[in-house]
């Protein structure tokens, strides 16, 4: 094991708990009634968002082998289809329940692995493509996701008054 590896897997996980942490805050920070409205007009509501980060997050657990998702049901309205598509989604109660939950499921994994685990190659990529292609990793996933939490984190700054 290098120090090289045991820095970028460090600075990794340290920039996907604080865009973790900062939307947590912001969720928590916002009422039921703001999660309701559009991120602005015509665009994403924020119920929507939740849904999709949580499905997301929850889509983690089996990508990268730890475990199946915790809440399948959250892939079809909230992956496989645009928001106001689905005539019922789960309360906001429901979602933020999820969110705390499966964040909890997914910190719990993402710490008890050894750094050379980070560096293993996802479920979702071949063995074959992982030789050509080593990059296609753990690691490499969290480090994509991160961006796309942040990405979301500044959509659902907007429903702070």
């Amino acid at each position: 094991m290098s120090n090289e590896k045991q820095l970028a897997v460090k600075m990794v996980l340290d920039l996907w708990n604080s865009r973790l942490k900062a939307t947590d805050e912001l969720i928590n920070g916002l009422t039921d009634e703001q999660l309701l409205k559009e991120v602005s007009p015509g665009r994403n509501r924020g119920i929507y968002l939740l849904g999709h980060l949580t499905a997301v997050n929850d889509a983690m657990l089996p990508l990268l082998g730890f475990e199946k998702s915790l809440h399948p049901q959250l892939a079809e309205p909230f992956l496989a289809k645009p928001d106001k598509t689905v005539a019922e989604l789960p309360s906001v109660k429901e979602l933020r329940a999820n969110w705390k939950e499966i964040n909890s499921k997914l910190s719990e994994h993402l710490n008890k692995l050894q750094v050379d685990e980070w560096f293993q190659k996802h479920t979702s990529v071949s063995a074959e493509d992982f030789a050509k292609e080593p990059h296609r990793n753990r690691l490499n996933v969290v480090a994509g996701r991160t961006v796309h939490l942040s990405s979301h984190l500044g959509q659902l700054v907007f429903l702070k008054n």
